[in-house]
């Protein structure tokens, strides 16, 4: 094919897309569309988000790395990049696939475009059932790096790779998640022949370079990606262009008028988009403390050392380490607020260590939204966790964010969701916090400018998994903060600092809030924030629980003028006296009043405590309502009302300065650890069974936490002193039984959940503080109960002493206790090593922490075998954390035919009442709100089976789960009305209960 014109009229017969679901039909428009149409509208969302989506220091990285310096060499550059991701649907194999459909609509309109594809010459198989086939994406990257003038081998050629091209080719080749490795090419020469298909190539190429101004000559020599943080940079920016580019509903499909015609409705349409879509940088201005949080009139003095130390210019790591109610969380908004405005970020990430505190969370970042923008606007949050789309909040806000945003096609909700906060409207700032269904997409929830959601999208986010870079790219034109810290296991921890190596070579900064954080743990943090910017710590003898690293390994660290306020605690240490024992202990403690809280380690534990607890009710005056039962194990149907109920009764009301109104004179509240994290809740008495001395510290923060309670005299008499009593289980030696459980031995099972070495040097060291000197009234409680161990704890004044003493021990004591505390520590040590080997080979790192080489593009390809997030094949998969994998499945219940239910059908409650809609639904906006409903439902029915209970079920692969609709490729547990499982069903130990939740039943 010679011929100009002939090259012309066959590379516009070159489709992209297809109107599969009669988008463009509806609009009059034409079945399908260009592929060169299609560049085009990537392209020009390419070139909006990098005006108003990106914020500055990515703009940098990609200008350095696609520019040679030059912003709008490497805007133009980028863009024609971008264009260029589907370059690989030029090809017979991909054309073909027009006809691999059984719509009806659409095999008519590819009979018609094969007549026109036939008369334009494409170079199509006379027998169409020739065409190689291969993924467009693979030829992409195969054929890119030829066609842009590499000739070495691998191009055809005998010179030296041009690696900036190569990278580009490969990067783009990922668009559909994956970065390809070279065997995954070795097809694509005889996938789109050079002498068939290198004429419309360069046709698209000498196109789409002419209406860019990109100078195809001189494009190689600008082209080098060599900074590691560009790679995902590049590749995340051209898959959200894609996916922008792709919504039908927002970009017209072309039929006729010039190539120039349809670069200028490209443009219009990309700039409507990234409009509608909320993608645009939070441009602050400066405001007040008052402004930005009017509840607290006034910083603190924490708060305000903290904002003195912040760096003026620049990128940075911050950690901030102080107790509960210190002002973390305020404080950390008002440093990504002045973050963005001194380094041009787009927005703010924050990441929480669980659910419930992420749905508690995303309430402060409204608040703190309507207020921050200082003008009228809407800013997208985004709750990024599997059962956001479940809750209550999140559905009736989605729903009213849905009046003002066009239509749009949704994918499925799962594996994960992505929901959306919206509507909390701010008369006086005329800002709303809204949503677009768009983020409901797979990873998108990160794109979003504002996010809220698990840590456990920062940890994949330095992972080989589908989209892992589409991750990193949200995050990294954001302030990330990263809450809880302390919360996490080493292996998290090792992830978390690799995210950070990335971050800080893309230029974001990251916010670190700890109440309880280790020195290790907080010198690894910065030696990751260093190694980032390629730099080493400068070392400092300052000392504060505020730290700042700048780009460049300068630390300040500070502390406020007056110190923070000190938290007494009597902490009394307790042999668990049983469940029936502990029940009679609380109910007649609280008798005449209080909020008792009770926090076990384990939901076996909490459900035993309830269940006597209840059956003691009546005998001490005690009514069934006021004893509450929260733990994990519960589907979202049933824990959902109880956290609720929870937050309304015990924790802060509607005016801070005030009591709650709602706060009853007594409660009873059981808890696992779900509660122990981020709930604002207030107890006026606390039990906890024995955990690692960081956590116990973080419970104690659900003790007299509002100290509006103190001065109203909210609290019962015998309550006024905060005390918290820490049940541990003695051995015969009576020392703490830390060990679990063997076959024929007595264990603790509380070890299966925490490492025996930190149960027992917790215990030693509170221990050793029950016979230390203590304050007067802690004094008077000793002499009152003799037999009793207490021990006078201040907080934060004790809490760096005493995790540093269980987690950098001095040499044991020569004593029994000290013979368990070594043999435990080696067993620790030895978790320790392999959590840290498992991170090493499951995180990617932008430099080598041994060397600091740069990673290059090819340690960073994966498969279908990493999966999307934490789904793969065993050993590849990423990981959010180093614990056994858990399988989701949906509870249905199954109600048999009879007179009152005509023919079988499935419920979502026992009673039958919510009956279960299966039916699948299609994406078009007149089936949205039932399909919506059907996805909610589906998540407030969805459980963990852990791994461990394989033991006694069949491989969740085996299940007999019904094929039908929408639970086809899902894993259902079926149950009857009563909560067991059918004879037939294999999974016939399971059981459900909305109390004790799901659990595996044996006959004894």
């Amino acid at each position: 094919m010679t011929d100009p014109g002939d090259i012309t009229r066959a590379g516009v017969t070159v489709w992209g897309k297809t109107d599969l679901f009669k988008v463009s039909e509806k609009r009059g428009g034409p079945a399908w569309n260009p592929l060169l149409a299609h560049m085009l509208d990537v392209a020009a969302c390419t070139g909006e988000l990098w005006d108003h989506y990106l914020a500055t220091p990515v703009r940098d990285r990609l200008t350095e790395a696609l520019g040679s310096g030059s912003a709008d060499l490497a805007r133009r550059n980028t863009m024609f990049y971008a264009a260029l991701h589907d370059l690989g649907k030029a090809s017979a194999g991909f054309q073909l696939r027009f006809f691999d459909t059984d719509r009806g609509h659409v095999r008519k309109a590819a009979k018609e475009w094969l007549v026109k594809a036939r008369e334009h010459r494409l170079p199509l198989p006379a027998d169409l059932r020739a065409a190689r086939r291969l993924r467009h994406e693979l030829v992409t990257a195969f054929c890119l790096p030829r066609l842009l003038g590499c000739a070495c081998g691998d191009c055809g050629g005998t010179g030296v790779p041009h690696l900036g091209l190569h990278r580009v080719a490969l990067l783009l080749g990922g668009h559909h998640g994956h970065i390809p490795g070279p065997d995954l090419l070795e097809r694509a020469p005889t996938a789109a022949p050079a002498e068939d298909w290198d004429d419309i190539h360069r046709f698209l190429l000498t196109a789409l370079a002419r209406l860019l101004d990109v100078d195809l000559d001189r494009l190689p020599e600008q082209t080098s990606l060599s900074r590691p943080a560009a790679l995902p940079l590049f590749a995340g920016l051209v898959v959200t262009a894609d996916w922008i580019a792709s919504d039908d509903n927002r970009f017209d499909y072309r039929a006729g008028g010039s190539i120039r015609q349809w670069w200028q409705d490209a443009k219009e349409q990309a700039r409507t988009a990234v409009r509608e879509l909320r993608l645009r940088a939070w441009e602050p201005k400066p405001a007040p403390w008052a402004q930005l949080f009017p509840d607290t009139p006034g910083p603190r003095p924490f708060q305000t050392a903290a904002m003195n130390a912040a760096p003026a210019e620049g990128p940075a790591l911050a950690v901030i380490e102080a107790g509960t109610g210190a002002g973390k969380t305020a404080l950390a908004l008002w440093l990504a607020h002045h973050l963005a405005r001194t380094n041009g970020y787009h927005g703010l990430y924050t990441a929480m260590p669980t659910r419930a505190a992420t749905d508690q969370a995303a309430v402060e970042h409204i608040d703190f939204l309507t207020r921050a923008f200082g003008r009228p606007a809407e800013a997208n949050l985004a709750i990024v966790h599997g059962a956001a789309e479940a809750t209550d909040t999140v559905h009736r806000l989605l729903d009213t964010g849905e009046a003002s945003t066009p239509p749009d096609d949704l994918t499925d909700l799962t594996p994960f969701v992505e929901s959306t906060i919206c509507d909390r409207h701010d008369r006086e700032a005329g800002t709303a916090v809204v949503l677009d269904p768009w983020y409901l997409r797979r990873c998108l929830g990160l794109v979003s400018t504002f996010g809220v959601g698990t840590v456990d999208q920062v940890t994949l986010a330095s992972q080989r998994s589908a989209h892992w870079f589409l991750r990193l790219f949200g995050l990294a034109n954001k302030t990330v903060v990263i809450d809880e810290a302390h919360a996490y296991q080493l292996f998290q921890e090792r992830l978390l600092a690799a995210a950070v190596s990335w971050l800080a070579d893309a230029g974001a900064s990251v916010v670190v809030l700890s109440a309880t954080l280790p020195a290790a743990a907080r010198e690894a943090l910065i030696t990751a924030w260093c190694r980032g910017h390629r730099t080493t710590a400068e070392p400092t003898d300052a000392q504060g629980p505020i730290t700042f690293v700048d780009q460049y390994g300068r630390i300040t660290r500070t502390a406020p003028d007056e110190p923070p306020a000190e938290l007494h605690t009597q902490l009394d240490l307790l042999p668990d006296p049983g469940a029936a024992a502990l029940a009679d202990r609380l109910l007649s403690e609280a008798s005449g009043g209080g909020i008792t809280t009770v926090i076990r380690n384990r939901v076996g534990a909490a459900h035993d405590l309830y269940v006597h607890a209840l059956d003691r009710a009546e005998s001490h005056g005690w009514s069934r309502d006021e004893i509450l039962l929260l733990h994990g194990r519960l589907a979202p149907r049933d824990r959902l009302p109880r956290e609720a109920r929870i937050r309304r009764l015990i924790g802060p009301g509607e005016k801070r300065d005030a009591p709650n109104p709602r706060r009853p004179a007594r409660l009873l509240v059981i808890s696992t650890q779900v509660i122990e994290q981020s709930l604002d809740l207030d107890s006026d008495r606390l039990y906890t069974d024995l955990a690692p001395v960081d956590l116990l510290i973080q419970r104690r923060g659900r003790l007299h936490r509002h100290a509006v309670n103190d001065s109203a005299g909210t609290r019962p008499a015998a309550m006024r002193t905060p005390r918290m009593t820490v049940l541990w289980q003695p051995d015969q030696e009576h020392l703490p039984l830390v060990q679990p459980p063997e076959r024929r031995t007595p264990g603790n099972r509380d070890a299966l959940v925490y490492a025996p070495y930190a149960l027992a040097a917790t215990w030693h060291q509170l221990t050793e503080r029950t016979t230390e000197d203590a304050c007067p009234q802690c004094e008077d409680a000793r002499r009152a109960d003799p037999g009793s161990r207490i021990a006078c704890l201040s907080t934060p004044r004790d809490n760096e002493s005493l995790i540093e003493s269980v987690y950098d021990p001095r040499p044991f004591p020569r004593t029994s206790t000290g013979r368990l505390l070594s043999a435990t520590w080696e067993s620790w040590s030895a978790d320790l090593a392999k959590h840290t080997n498992a991170a090493k080979a499951y995180a990617l790192q932008p430099y080598h922490p041994d060397d600091g080489t740069p990673v290059d593009i090819h340690l960073l390809e994966s498969g279908g075998a990493n999966g999307h997030g934490t789904d793969g094949a065993p050993g590849l998969a990423a990981r959010s954390r180093l614990a056994e994998r858990s399988v989701e499945a949906v509870l249905l219940y199954h109600h048999p035919s009879a007179e009152e239910h005509p023919s079988n059908h499935y419920s979502y409650d026992p009673q039958g009442r919510i009956r279960a809609d299966l039916k699948r639904y299609s994406r078009r906006a007149t089936e949205r709100a039932a399909r919506r409903a059907q996805q909610r439902n589906l998540l407030l029915n969805t459980v963990s089976v852990p791994h461990h209970w394989f033991e006694h079920l069949p491989p969740a692969e085996y299940w007999e789960n019904p094929d039908i609709g929408v639970l086809r490729h899902r894993h259902v547990i079926i149950l009857k009305p009563d909560g067991t499982s059918p004879e037939w069903s294999a999974l016939k130990r399971l059981r459900y209960d909305p109390d004790r939740g799901l659990h595996l039943a044996f006959r004894r």
